[in-house]
């Protein structure tokens, strides 16, 4: 273990040049006990001097001290037979990864759920109503810990009978980011996994959400993307799940809203359009070993009958778009102390959501859980 992490501390060597020392060399200590020259030879070149021995012998001891502050912390080098097998295929996986939680949801079924920082709420109910129907059905739900899609994911899974979450985040495992997700992140602690590639102390940095996000794609059977635009990290991640031989699945949105624009364009790609988690579960049936169906899905529309007729020409007049109240008015010829009192109903039963200018957006029913 400890050479491992003398690697890993080792200043410019990243999963790639570990890879070419591990070829060439067999072993971490193999590796260690050879020269600069054998280095450069492997086509490995950095610099081992005496003020960098020190600062990796000194991130070493930090990060043991860090495994032994609590039985919840785990340290899993490549070599280690508990290593996620489907991380283990790519061509150069993490040398170790820091954990926290539950080291064995590593070697479930997983599947990736990703999508937009700056998503809508109806975005944020289908992450959580697809993460929850398949947490139940035996998949773990593995995301980023970030803001929007994947906080809406690790809760729905969370929120599951039985159901597990793993959560790949872009700084050292004593850190979380973005902070706002403190509490969260002890949940999936608690009833779920923590995994990070950075020693202990490592701060977010711009270049460590790619490395991440192949991470996430790496250990799972396929990736969602729920929600993204054109220029997005989870299109990136849909890449990487693409290139490392995996399922990309993407919801649909409406043509007039930028965070769908990123899953059409995936769908032009390939990746398979779905509108229900059965279609995942079918997809991955195999891998599963069971036929695969969702549970009932508790967030499905109520009849219409249901429904106040009022109520219910508002939603019809509205559809699935975002609408300004001054076109929705002109939908329905409702006075607009009539159709304000409506909205109102229908936001706080979880039917409609308030989103930013002014407009409104029909949503699935049933109250939201984040």
């Amino acid at each position: 273990m400890q050479d491992w992490l003398r690697l890993l501390h080792t200043p410019g060597l990243g999963p790639r040049r570990v890879a070419r020392l591990l070829e060439g060399f067999g072993t971490p200590a193999a590796a260690l006990q050879s020269g600069a020259r054998a280095w450069a030879e492997v086509g490995v070149a950095t610099a081992r001097d005496g003020d960098e021995i020190s600062a990796r012998e000194a991130g070493v001891e930090a990060d043991l001290a860090w495994l032994e502050r609590d039985d919840r912390h785990h340290i899993l080098a490549r070599d280690d037979p508990a290593y996620p097998p489907l991380l283990a295929e790519l061509p150069d996986p993490p040398p170790a990864l820091y954990l926290i939680g539950d080291p064995a949801l590593l070697r479930r079924p997983q599947i990736a759920i990703v999508g937009s920082r700056d998503a809508t709420a109806q975005g944020l109910r289908h992450a959580e109503r697809f993460a929850g129907a398949l947490a139940a059905a035996g998949l773990t739900v593995t995301s980023g810990l970030a803001l929007g899609i994947d906080a809406a994911a690790h809760r729905g899974a969370l929120a599951a009978p039985g159901g597990s979450t793993v959560a790949v985040v872009a700084t050292g495992p004593d850190r979380v980011y973005p902070s706002a997700h403190r509490r969260l992140a002890h949940r999936i602690a608690d009833q779920g996994l923590l995994v990070s590639l950075w020693p202990v102390g490592t701060l977010a940095r711009p270049g460590h959400f790619p490395q991440r996000n192949r991470v996430i794609s790496g250990l799972a059977l396929g990736t969602l993307v729920v929600e993204a635009a054109l220029r997005s990290g989870s299109l990136i991640t849909a890449r990487l799940a693409a290139e490392q031989g995996r399922s990309v699945y993407a919801i649909p949105g409406s043509i007039l809203s930028p965070v769908s624009r990123g899953c059409h364009r995936l769908i032009q790609q390939g990746a398979q359009l779905v509108e229900s988690p059965d279609d995942i579960l079918e997809d991955l049936a195999d891998w599963l070993g069971v036929p695969g169906q969702a549970p009932p899905d508790t967030a499905a529309p109520t009849d219409a009958a249901s429904l106040d007729p009022e109520h219910e020409r508002v939603l019809t007049a509205m559809g699935f778009d975002p609408i300004g109240l001054e076109e929705l008015l002109q939908r329905t010829g409702l006075t607009v102390a009539a159709l304000s009192s409506i909205l109102v109903l229908l936001e706080l039963n979880g039917r409609v959501a308030l989103l930013s200018h002014g407009r409104y957006q029909r949503l699935d029913a049933g109250p939201s859980k984040t």
